[in-house]
C-alpha cells in the first residue's frame, strides 16, 4: 500500500516503528511492563504487530505455577481495556480508520499479535 511503510511527514521514523512503540508503551501504561521485542508488518489494510517477551514477573510466577489460563484471561481483559488507546493511535499514525482489532497471547514461548484491520481507502473520483 503506497505510503502506509513510509515516513512519517512530521518524525521522519517508518509507521511500523512508530506503531510498534505506540504498543509497546500502551503494554507498559496499563500492565507496568512493555514487550522487550515488537515488530510491525503493513500490507495492504492489514497492520500486524508481533510482540515478544510481554509478561510480567508476577504473571510468570502464576505460570510457573500451572495458571496459565488464568494469566491468558487476565491478558484479555487488558487487552480489551487497550483497545481504544490502540486504535486510536493506530488511525492516527495511519489517517485511516481501523475496522476490526484482533489480539491474542501464547505463553509459551511467550509471543502476542495485535492485529488491525484497515476500512478500504476511499476511492479516488476521477475529475
Amino acid at each position: 500500500m503506497p505510503g502506509t511503510n513510509s515516513e512519517s511527514p512530521s518524525t521522519g521514523v517508518s509507521r511500523a516503528a512508530l506503531i510498534s512503540n505506540l504498543v509497546v508503551r500502551t503494554f507498559s501504561e496499563y500492565t507496568g511492563r512493555g514487550p522487550t521485542k515488537a515488530w510491525t508488518s503493513l500490507d495492504g489494510d492489514l497492520v500486524s504487530v508481533i510482540l515478544q517477551d510481554t509478561l510480567t514477573k508476577g504473571e510468570r510466577s502464576l505460570v510457573a505455577d500451572g495458571r496459565s489460563q488464568l494469566v491468558l484471561d487476565m491478558r484479555r481483559a487488558f487487552q480489551e481495556t487497550m483497545r481504544k488507546d490502540l486504535v486510536a493511535g493506530v488511525e492516527e499514525i495511519l489517517d485511516r480508520r481501523v475496522e476490526a482489532f484482533l489480539s491474542d497471547n501464547h505463553i509459551d514461548p511467550d509471543v502476542a499479535v495485535e492485529t488491525f484491520v484497515l476500512a478500504p481507502k476511499a476511492a479516488v473520483r476521477a475529475v
